[in-house]
């Protein structure tokens, strides 16, 4: 049993809880400054050249899960530890200051007042209506009294020590609601073309939703520079519900549990017309090697496919830049506009642009905002100080002993008690 409440004891130390929460810090840190969730050439290839901090190569940051941090099996074993940290000091202690905080204290003898953080001796001409007096006013004042035979105990703001105990709960269901999300959640990335679709699968891999994209708009302004980024999307549910909603950036969508985010725009196709011939929607892609917002295709105009031509675009609105097959600018085209390029009549009709959305669902969402409100709740709880007074009238004497103790705010209390000792004399 000693070894048992030692080990308790360690537990609920808050040396041991501040070091778990500098740790968990640390580690949020590096989640930030290591990207998450890549695929294990990505790491090779970036930290076998540049280790991290000059040690930590790809085959270490894999070894330790520094890919996958926050899932990682240490990662939540320091979550668990803080866990059972918080849940042991409120068993521990701070359920016991609550009950003692609740629980009556009669004090009979004038030494146990006096002993007390303020205290003070009265010599009263009328005991019996100042007591009655001071009665009176501590109810109007909200306080809870007790008063037997001479005696009052008074006490006000218990319920500011359920306060801690409200914190440690909802920070022990912020951990859980995190986790779970982080093992049960599910993210996707997918840039769409108006018209097209994504279709989301359950665990039973059954069709779930149908997110389909009807417009995507990108808002510039007179200079050209975008603003904001909309998405017209219809959700279809399997059992053939629609509704269509609009997001933009800084205001997703939030259905059933999914959240759907604006998060990227990018160029998907740039339709065409050689000639006569029917219009056609080539795919682009982008071309980091010739700027972080440039995409591109290369295309024949030729039946033999040689001589082939290279189009850029950095705009939905165009121009489309035309290079030859050496490399060289040929002439740059808007929309709706033609031209003759190696002897062929070539149209760019228009420029497709596709919405990068951000889908995330999060089963640990409700957890999450409990345990803050719970937290918010706690923590204007233990703004409240608690205060208890005591007042003994020693009937031979014609003398009132009074004094009071507070776990907060003392010179508040100090200040009310001339107050009480006023109606006391009078």
């Amino acid at each position: 049993m000693k070894k048992i409440s030692q080990i308790l004891n360690w537990l609920s130390s808050l040396k041991v809880a501040i070091l778990i929460l500098l740790l968990i810090a640390i580690s949020c840190a590096a989640g930030t400054l290591i990207p998450q969730q890549e695929s294990d050439q990505f790491y090779y290839d970036i930290y076998n050249k540049n280790p991290l901090i000059g040690i930590i190569n790809g085959n270490i940051l894999l070894l330790f899960e520094f890919n996958h941090i926050y899932t990682s099996f240490w990662f939540l074993l320091l979550l668990s530890w803080l866990g059972i940290a918080l849940a042991v000091c409120s068993f521990r202690r701070q359920l016991p200051i609550l009950k003692s905080a609740l629980k009556w204290i009669d004090y009979k003898y004038p030494r146990q007042i006096e002993k007390l953080s303020i205290a003070q001796t009265i010599q009263a001409s009328n005991p019996s209506e100042g007591l009655e007096k001071l009665r009176i006013h501590l109810k109007k004042q909200g306080w809870n009294v007790k008063e037997s035979d001479g005696r009052i105990a008074a006490r006000q703001g218990v319920i500011g020590r359920l306060g801690p105990i409200l914190i440690h709960l909802g920070m022990i269901l912020l951990m859980l609601g995190a986790t779970y999300g982080s093992l049960n959640g599910q993210t996707i990335e997918k840039f769409l073309a108006p018209g097209r679709s994504i279709n989301l699968l359950d665990r039973n891999e059954e069709q779930e939703l149908t997110i389909e994209l009807q417009k995507f708009q990108i808002d510039r302004d007179p200079q050209g520079r975008a603003e904001q980024y909309r998405s017209k999307v219809k959700i279809i549910e399997p059992n053939g519900k629609k509704e269509e909603k609009e997001i933009s950036v800084n205001y997703p969508l939030r259905y059933k549990g999914l959240t759907l985010y604006q998060a990227d725009w990018s160029l998907a196709a740039i339709t065409l017309q050689f000639k006569n011939s029917p219009k056609l929607q080539i795919p682009i892609k982008s071309i980091p090697e010739l700027g972080e917002q440039v995409w591109g295709t290369i295309i024949p105009i030729k039946k033999d496919g040689k001589d082939p031509i290279l189009l850029t675009v950095n705009s939905e609105l165009g121009p489309v830049t035309i290079y030859d097959n050496d490399g060289k600018k040929l002439m740059t085209l808007s929309t709706n506009k033609e031209a003759e390029v190696k002897g062929t009549l070539i149209k760019i009709i228009n420029i497709i642009p596709s919405s990068g959305l951000l889908l995330k669902r999060d089963p640990g969402v409700p957890l999450v905002y409990t345990s803050f409100a719970i937290i918010l709740f706690g923590g204007t709880l233990s703004i409240i100080s608690t205060k208890k007074i005591w007042v003994l009238h020693e009937k031979e004497k014609s003398i009132i002993y009074i004094g009071g103790i507070s776990n907060r705010n003392l010179s508040g209390l100090s200040k009310e008690l001339p107050k009480f000792s006023n109606l006391l004399n009078n």
